[in-house]
């Protein structure tokens, strides 16, 4: 059963308040408990306010340090909240690396609304993306995964999306990795975001963009492949026309855009059985992409 991947560590809320207790007693509180897990991090709520992110495997141990380092810096010019660390923690009492508490943002999560009511969320997200798209500086986070030439990721992706979406969709995305890449310099990205990452007030409108791990440099297409990972066809046009109308990206934006969209909803679906909200994206990103290439290689 694929599945995501696998903990190497499983902190509990008991471990927490040993942390908080030890390194930050000015936020320890004794309502922590549980709040979620994703793909690299186990999250606790710490009170009503605060969430405690634990990475869950060595592999995101680096992540939370770039989300220590780019937050701080880029929040002050983004639309919307984006989780700042309000500390930064160290490894102890067992736990081996890094983690953090971050502020708890308004909002709810957009896989709690069904697609078509996600549209108020285009121009917020459009905006938001264009904000912290500009060049980055020269210590931003380097990610060999994200950011990155369409060719980079043909090796690691060929065989999923031939598994997934057939044959012909690995010839169209063939052909989006052989147009000119990125020529720009590079800029700063989330570099992860769908509709799990996109916080949405009660009337849909973009309330806060969350889980930087990804956070690095580089071609910003991969951000804007949330086009078809989180929206539906209106809005998609929407949040296009609203990405292009800025002038920010290149005429081939959105054929590499719709690659990526391609390879991350393939690579979500064979390893998301155990977490139905990813699965979720999964299916709704890969229908939306084979029902709308690129208009433009």
């Amino acid at each position: 059963m694929p599945r995501i991947p696998a903990a190497e560590v499983s902190p509990d809320a008991a471990l927490v308040r040993r942390l908080l207790a030890d390194q930050c007693p000015h936020l320890a509180d004794e309502h922590v408990e549980a709040f979620s897990h994703g793909w690299d991090n186990e999250l606790f709520a710490l009170g009503p306010d605060l969430l405690v992110r634990l990475p869950r495997r060595a592999a995101a141990a680096e992540l939370i340090g770039h989300e220590i380092l780019a937050l701080p810096r880029l929040a002050p010019r983004l639309p919307v909240p984006v989780p700042v660390p309000v500390f930064a923690g160290r490894p102890g009492h067992g736990y081996p690396w890094p983690w953090t508490v971050v502020p708890r943002l308004p909002g709810h999560s957009a896989t709690e609304v069904p697609v078509r009511d996600r549209a108020p969320a285009a121009d917020g997200l459009a905006a938001f993306l264009v904000a912290l798209h500009r060049p980055a500086e020269a210590d931003a986070p380097v990610n060999p995964f994200r950011g990155v030439p369409l060719t980079a990721r043909a090796a690691d992706w060929g065989p999923r999306i031939r598994t997934v979406a057939g044959e012909d969709a690995w010839r169209r995305w063939q052909e989006c990795a052989a147009a000119p890449a990125w020529s720009g310099p590079p800029v700063w990205l989330h570099g992860d975001p769908h509709s799990l990452n996109l916080l949405l007030h009660s009337d849909g409108t973009l309330a806060g963009v969350i889980d930087f791990g990804d956070v690095c440099a580089g071609d910003p297409a991969g951000d804007l492949s949330v086009a078809w990972l989180a929206f539906d066809a209106p809005a998609r046009s929407e949040f296009q026309a609203s990405c292009t109308r800025s002038g920010a990206y290149d005429g081939g934006a959105w054929g590499r855009a719709w690659a990526w969209a391609l390879g991350l909803a393939c690579v979500f679906a064979l390893a998301s059985d155990d977490m139905p909200a990813l699965a979720a994206v999964a299916r709704h990103g890969l229908a939306e992409a084979l029902s709308d290439p690129p208009f433009r290689l």
